[in-house]
């Protein structure tokens, strides 16, 4: 059967186009945190973390940009753009772009079993630095299974479609839990630690300099550097299909899973606890989250009740009552005054108040 013949019946089968792709926010349509940061870790685009590691001079911005690729139905890409430039690249260093998925996503795929599948990963890619740049696919959290592959920007400041297929694994699954899964990094640099090696064949605890073997691509080489991705796609199969395309709506409750922001004008209802001065607080969520998550923003939080009224520094603490529950329950301590079990409302402020489940 040829290529064209083998794509046809993989759109006809509604199993293969329903729901297909693993990635969330791979059009770069959510961007919660902010639309522009130069910060490190998650701090932008959702679901996107970004990871410079040992530099000391790179500096750079993590945006969302209206620059896509005509015709394929995007409006957002994620944009790095280099603002001070590395005068060279340690051999301990790295620059890349990450993407995590939880371990139950992934089950589709049926690996550690002898009816395990290839991954095909696909996106849209765009750089004034042409040349060649590594993929890394790591199973689970920490884990010794990797495996990485090349790809090459062959026009300048030009969009193009990369398509890797990572070929299946039938010795071993990916955590069947709501922890990370598979962990996708995008080199945009790295030094000789990570390059200096040849790319394995297969999956194992490869060494590390084999991790970014070929890449001779840099983007932190100047000041004037940029790299753009969107469309990004990663689905059961050798082929790579259209990109699908999800609504605003869908894509913003897929990243409220990891990241959510309640805004805090109006006030919480919670109860009080008289003996341990903790106030008990439900947060109203979007959508459940992943698992209980760390707590930002606010700076202080103000309780009353018909007849005492008390103020707290303290950083809540978190619990998820029920995995399934759009209430978050906060424990926060330093209140003084109240009576056991009786009603309070709970006013925030210095911030709305951030709560970040990511992998």
């Amino acid at each position: 059967m040829s290529k064209a013949a083998e794509l046809a019946a993989l759109i006809s089968s509604q199993t293969a186009l329903s729901d297909r792709s693993m990635i969330i926010n791979g059009a770069m349509q959510v961007a919660q945190r902010a639309t522009s940061s130069t910060s490190t870790g998650y701090c932008s685009l959702d679901r996107f973390r970004i990871q410079p590691l040992n530099t000391d001079q790179l500096a750079y911005t993590f945006a969302q940009d209206d620059t896509v690729p005509a015709g394929e139905g995007f409006s957002k890409s994620a944009k790095i753009s280099i603002t001070t430039a590395e005068d060279s690249v340690a051999d301990n260093e790295i620059f890349r772009l990450l993407h995590r998925i939880e371990g139950q996503n992934m089950q589709r795929a049926s690996w550690g079993t002898s009816s395990a599948k290839p991954l095909t990963l696909s996106f849209f890619v765009r750089s004034n630095v042409t040349g060649t740049y590594a993929v890394e696919f790591r199973m689970n959290s920490g884990g010794s299974n990797s495996l990485s592959k090349n790809y090459t920007i062959n026009s300048a400041d030009t969009w193009e479609r990369k398509t890797i297929t990572f070929p299946k694994n039938t010795s071993t699954n990916f955590n069947n839990a709501n922890t990370e899964g598979c962990e996708l990094g995008w080199y945009l640099a790295a030094g000789a630690n990570y390059t200096s090696g040849s790319l394995a064949s297969d999956y194992g605890a490869n060494a590390t300099n084999t991790r970014a073997a070929g890449q001779t691509a840099n983007i932190t080489s100047s000041s004037s550097n940029t790299w753009y991705i969107t469309g990004v796609q990663l689905e059961v199969g050798e082929q790579a299909t259209p990109f699908q395309h999800r609504s605003f709506g869908e894509e913003l409750a897929l990243c409220q899973r990891y990241f959510q922001v309640a805004q805090t004008k109006v006030g919480l209802a919670g109860t009080t606890n008289g003996s341990t001065e903790v106030i008990y607080i439900g947060v109203p969520l979007n959508v459940p989250l992943r698992s209980a998550p760390s707590i930002s923003g606010p700076t202080s939080y103000a309780a009353r009740n018909t007849s005492v009224a008390s103020s707290s520094s303290n950083t809540p603490t978190t619990r998820m009552d029920n995995a399934n529950s759009c209430i978050l329950s906060i424990d926060q301590t330093g209140h003084s005054g109240f009576t056991d079990n009786r009603s309070a409302i709970i006013h925030f402020s210095g911030g709305d108040l951030k709560m970040d489940s990511e992998l």
